[in-house]
């Protein structure tokens, strides 16, 4: 059975990307060095993955800083007090969101789900003159590929964007975020094409928010936004992905209509009626990424029971159109877990090197 890993951990196993980045801010360091430290962790990831036999290897996990900022970058959705001249956004506006600075003050943070993970919340409103401000997917498609390495594209879906953004200041606070989802499509369709033209065959949607409690108009934007890119995602297997709870009875109906999907993925850890579900209905034809193992508890997870699940589910949708996951993104854990070496926690001779993620 092929094998898929939802987000890998970008810090590296010593915190490389941590004391760069504290290396960088404190002016210790150059941008160019801080980018060289960030290509060889990416680098070294998809060599892990590549040994483990991961089949499906997620590309655009890797950040700075944090996903929804990126994909904020990318949509050029930068609030008006950070002075950014449209132009590709670089190191100097991304950290202002992030953190701040001499002049301005930060985006607010907020908790990611139900995560210790936080992310920077959108601030939207009419005026956003929304563009494509940020190239990282397909430039960091394009450096996998050089080193020889096939990937798939992710990116955080445009409905779960725009459900997790807020009004900007002065905004009215009844403004409907999800009438932006025009314009924010367009710049969608413009990475797909360019992720497209790269040679990517997969692309992987992020909508952790179809595991909330969603009203009929979310769900219908849903339809819409992937009915919008349905002609300019055509030739490329198209994965959307749920996870961290159940996904409800009306999204899980919504979700696995959606034409021009080749795939869903869903937290089966979590996800018991979830389970339930699938073994109730699932789309002929398409592949279902199984998040049978557990992304909260990677060290614990209980191998005898994933493989039970995998072994019931393909005979649900068939054994090739069965896939194996983790339940949820691991990106937000702070290392890798870090290698820990085995000195710290057993006597001698046990020394080696383990990596707790890894396994």
């Amino acid at each position: 059975m092929a094998s898929h890993i939802v987000g890998y951990p970008r810090m590296g196993p010593k915190r490389e990307l941590k004391f760069a980045l504290e290396s960088f801010w404190d002016g210790k360091s150059s941008a160019d060095d801080l980018k060289k430290v960030a290509f060889d962790l990416r680098a070294s990831i998809w060599k892990q993955m590549i040994d483990a036999g991961i089949k499906y290897i997620p590309n655009n996990t890797f950040s700075y800083y944090d996903q929804v900022l990126d994909t904020t970058a990318m949509l050029g959705a930068v609030p008006p007090r950070y002075g950014w001249n449209s132009e590709e956004i670089g190191f100097d506006t991304f950290f202002s969101m992030a953190r701040g600075n001499a002049s301005v003050p930060t985006m607010e943070m907020t908790k990611w789900f139900d995560t210790n993970y936080h992310f920077i919340v959108p601030e939207l409103g009419p005026d956003v003159n929304f563009s494509y401000a940020s190239h990282k997917a397909v430039n960091e498609y394009k450096e996998a590929k050089a080193l020889g390495v096939d990937t798939v594209p992710v990116l955080i879906g445009p409905v779960s964007y725009l459900v997790l953004s807020k009004p900007a200041k002065g905004v009215d606070k009844s403004f409907c975020l999800l009438s932006l989802l025009p314009k924010v499509l367009a710049i969608y369709r413009e990475v797909v094409a360019d992720l497209k033209q790269a040679g990517a065959s997969w692309i992987q949607f992020d909508e952790p928010i179809l595991v909330l409690d969603l009203g009929s108009q979310t769900l219908q934007a849903l339809t819409a936004a992937y009915a919008e890119l349905e002609s300019t995602l055509s030739g490329l297997n198209v994965l959307i992905e749920t996870y961290f709870a159940d996904i409800p009875v009306e999204a899980y109906q919504t979700l696995t209509a959606l034409n021009g999907v080749a795939a869903f993925g869903f937290d089966l850890v979590r996800g018991t009626k979830t389970l339930d579900l699938i073994k109730g209905g699932f789309p002929s034809g398409k592949y279902l990424f199984a998040g049978v193992v557990d992304g909260r508890n990677i060290w614990a997870n209980n191998l005898t029971a994933s493989l039970d699940t995998l072994n019931s589910l393909e005979g649900i949708v068939g054994k090739a159109a069965a896939k194996a996951t983790n339940s949820d993104s691991i990106v937000e854990f702070v290392m890798q877990v870090c290698f820990l070496d085995a000195q710290e926690i057993a006597p001698p001779p046990r020394r080696n090197t383990q990596p707790l993620v890894d396994e």
